[in-house]
């Protein structure tokens, strides 16, 4: 089969016309050979099936990164990423993650709901004594996941001031110098050193702590790898989050009929409005598409033939979530937002081998969140354009201007 070829980035563009592009695209083919303005090529899978069986597939790995490959992207991926679960293939990343999930576990996510909504509640009321309009980046979206995860890992609340500039700075793909990044992600590391080693002492009931008790039998994470996870969880533990909140307050307030299911039913809705916001949120071509490790390529370690095309062994391949969360055969009416959709297997928290440690999490926070300004705020609007973060990989928003 012959496969057309395409400069990446494709954008970004307007959403409407990222959804006329998609369609395209998958209607189209399977998938793109694309090529980086840095040099390197990748092949883009397009289709539902095709990537989620290759989030499936161990003959796609992601060692080649970490063994000094270079990355075929304008921008490079933070060193401390590359040592990260994304980019870890078993048998190591088989310890890693049994190590780090008996610290990250469902229980102790649920026992944050309450604590949760209690943020989510604070924040709304100092949002109404402050009055209308406001920003939501930085009145709500922002501080909810940035107290959720510095209460998770036990940071200090006068140790959280640094957060957005740290994750900002480690996930930088312009605008930043080489020395401002190595600055923010020396400062961070020194910072999470000198909390661990106060949880070894002190430990609390915080992941930190459990992060340093975790062992299994005569094996337990070492001190670099408890930083590189708390490390990760700064990075993408609140960006990624505060990202769907804008998204889906952008989305709910944008549509009428869907607002209006919303305020109908919010509990009864918001668990598929949450799910249908990460399906549908993250699709603006040329970003990260929904979470950066749909970003991640991975390279085939022999000849594999996908939908027709032979993936010849060395070959960088990454699944293009957007797409793949619009794919017709999987999503009826996929261009359409519906937050009363049932079914919905979404790739946007990756799959398999990959599937995001912090799903539960994600999730909690989302539903919380965006029920509480529905049903404290049911007048909210949208005051004004939204403006786009620029330069950093997880993309966002700096304003989201609404009012009540």
């Amino acid at each position: 089969m012959t496969v057309a070829k395409a400069e990446f980035p494709f954008g970004p563009v307007p959403p409407a016309e990222a959804l006329q592009i998609m369609r395209a695209i998958r209607d189209d083919r399977p998938m793109t050979k694309v090529a980086f303005p840095v040099g390197g090529e990748c092949w883009m899978l397009h289709r539902h099936e095709t990537c989620r069986a290759v989030l499936e597939d161990r003959r796609f790995v992601r060692k080649p990164f970490t063994d000094g490959r270079p990355v075929p992207y304008a921008f490079e991926f933070p060193a401390f990423l590359t040592q990260t679960l994304q980019f870890m293939d078993p048998p190591d990343h088989t310890r890693f993650r049994r190590l780090v999930s008996k610290a990250f576990t469902l229980r102790r996510v649920e026992r944050l709901r309450g604590k949760v909504q209690d943020i989510a509640d604070e924040l709304v009321d100092a949002m109404v004594a402050a009055g209308p309009p406001a920003n939501l980046v930085e009145s709500f979206a922002l501080r909810l996941p940035i107290r959720v995860i510095g209460d998770m890992l036990g940071v200090p609340q006068d140790g959280r001031g640094d957060f957005v500039r740290w994750s900002h700075a480690m996930l930088a793909t312009s605008g930043m110098t080489e020395d401002e990044v190595t600055e923010a992600m020396t400062s961070l590391y020194l910072y999470l050193q000198e909390l661990m080693t106060r949880k070894r002492d002190d430990p609390r009931d915080d992941l930190l702590s459990a992060l340093v008790a975790a062992r299994d039998a005569d094996d337990r994470l070492t001190d670099d790898e408890i930083i590189q996870i708390a490390m990760l969880l700064v990075a993408g533990g609140f960006d990624n989050t505060a990202n769907f909140i804008e998204l889906g307050v952008q989305a709910l307030l944008a549509d009428p009929g869907q607002h209006a299911a919303l305020l109908a039913d919010i509990d009864g809705v918001i668990a598929t409005a949450v799910e249908e916001i990460l399906r549908h949120g993250g699709f603006v071509l040329g970003q990260e598409m929904g979470g950066f490790a749909g970003l991640v390529p991975f390279v085939a370690s022999e000849d594999v033939e996908l939908d027709g095309v032979l993936i010849k062994a060395g070959d960088a391949v990454a699944v293009d979530l957007g797409t793949a969360n619009h794919d017709d055969g999987v999503f009826a009416d996929s261009d359409r937002f519906d937050v009363t959709r049932e079914r919905n297997p979404h790739l946007t928290l990756s799959h398999g081998l990959h599937h995001c440690l912090g799903a539960p999490l994600a999730r909690m926070e989302l539903q919380v969140g965006i029920a509480t300004l529905f049903r404290r705020l049911p007048e909210l609007k949208l005051a004004g354009e939204p403006v786009y973060l620029e330069g950093v990989l997880t993309g966002g928003m700096t304003d989201l201007p609404v009012t009540w």
